[in-house]
């Protein structure tokens, strides 16, 4: 959501002159030759793309805004909202299956998706994980879904398998919002499977990091903490702000150098990774801005200098800015595991992808070796789609 919103209800009403007045947040109003129109504007795979969201006259400033925020979302998560729109007035228009229980529309619903899944092993997934871990939901009424019965799937596995569990909750929250959109569970009724301001408070809190010993800050809080780093002006900041963006490690950064960027590739040499052999980073656009807010080379080739400014910065300056924050409880090393949690909980991508772009040892030599030029372009995508959560 903007910081603060530009236009007022009597500024719409007054809008005369052709043009674009702003809003804040991608939103605008959109006058031609007398008429207004609500209009999204965002960025797409590197491209500016417009999203018409109705008339001024039928549709409220307050309305619009509403629209844009789940636009925005949509783009957080990875999604063009046009084509999001798009499907779902296709789907609309599809006659409703004649089913009851929840496995026969989670059946429906994937068979309905999954001709846009390019891995056949991720449409074995979904529909094996729902066999196996809800199974209980198997016979239920789809319509009589509940919070209990939710509680009921998870709370086994919550503590003991967290990263199915999140994947679990995510996709039985989907079939049933497809379920709602189909008109099959009512219309004013909230998702009993939806995490945040409901499942959040009802279940355990698990461990900040179910893997390694490295605490880490939840990712659903991690863009109010990148956004307070926009406000501090120290070196520090703008390199931690690059660490959460590539998820990378303390030194891989603390060391970069301009010699080692090319466009939007940084290849982090052998001796700084902790295999010992070389990594390549796919840079996202908001991690490219803030390289192109630096100073390059007019004293080092070292991407973030320390006071000195022929020195790198200290391995300690991200840690100690981030007691200065408040954040003592966390590491830096952390907000590498709340990239893998927000990639296994909120999107699609294979756990393997992200396993890469942690650096991480995935698969025989020769699987490495074949995948290194065909997972570019993926992880591009995915550290973008991380780049928009962590900065929306």
């Amino acid at each position: 959501m903007p910081k603060a919103y530009a236009l007022s209800a009597l500024a719409v009403k007054n809008a005369t002159k052709t043009g674009r007045l702003a809003d804040g947040g991608g939103l605008y109003l959109s006058t031609t030759n007398g008429g207004k129109r609500w209009v999204f504007i965002f960025r797409w795979l590197g491209k500016r793309c417009e999203m018409g969201l109705g008339s001024a006259a039928t549709i409220s400033l307050s309305d619009a805004r509403k629209l844009a925020s789940s636009a925005r979302e949509q783009v957080a998560l990875g999604c063009n909202p046009i084509d999001f729109r798009n499907a779902a007035a296709r789907e609309a228009t599809r006659p409703v299956p004649k089913v009851s229980t929840f496995s026969e529309f989670a059946e429906a619903y994937i068979a309905s998706v999954e001709g846009g899944w390019r891995n056949s092993k991720h449409r074995e997934q979904w529909r094996n994980s729902l066999r196996d871990h809800a199974a209980a939901l198997k016979d239920m009424p789809i319509a009589d879904v509940d919070t209990d019965s939710i509680l009921g799937v998870l709370q086994p596995i919550w503590l003991t398998k967290p990263e199915t569990a999140g994947r679990i909750r995510g996709r039985i929250e989907k079939v049933l919002s497809a379920a709602k959109a189909r008109g099959l569970r009512p219309l004013d009724a909230a998702n009993p499977a939806q995490w945040r301001g409901h499942l959040d408070v009802l279940m355990p809190k698990r461990p900040t990091l179910s893997r390694g010993h490295h605490a880490a800050i939840p990712y659903v809080d991690l863009p109010k903490v990148y956004e307070r780093l926009q406000d501090r002006p120290a070196m520090a900041a703008r390199a931690l702000s690059f660490l959460i963006l590539c998820a990378s490690r303390t030194g891989e950064v603390t060391g970069a150098r301009w010699s080692e960027v090319d466009g939007d590739v940084w290849i982090v040499p052998a001796d700084r990774m902790k295999a010992g052999k070389p990594h390549t980073v796919t840079l996202s656009r908001s991690a490219i801005e803030i390289l192109a807010g630096l100073d390059k080379g007019r004293d080092t080739d070292f991407i973030f200098h320390g006071g000195a400014s022929t020195a790198p910065l200290s391995n300690m300056a991200m840690s100690m800015l981030m007691r200065r924050m408040g954040l003592e409880n966390v590491t830096v090393h952390g907000f590498r595991s709340s990239f893998k949690d927000w990639s296994l909980d909120q999107t699609e991508y294979p756990d393997e992808l992200s396993e890469e772009a942690l650096a991480h040892i995935v698969g025989s030599k020769v699987r490495r070796a074949y995948r290194r030029g065909e997972a570019l372009e993926r992880r591009r995508r995915l550290m973008n789609d991380w780049a928009s959560f962590v900065s929306p």
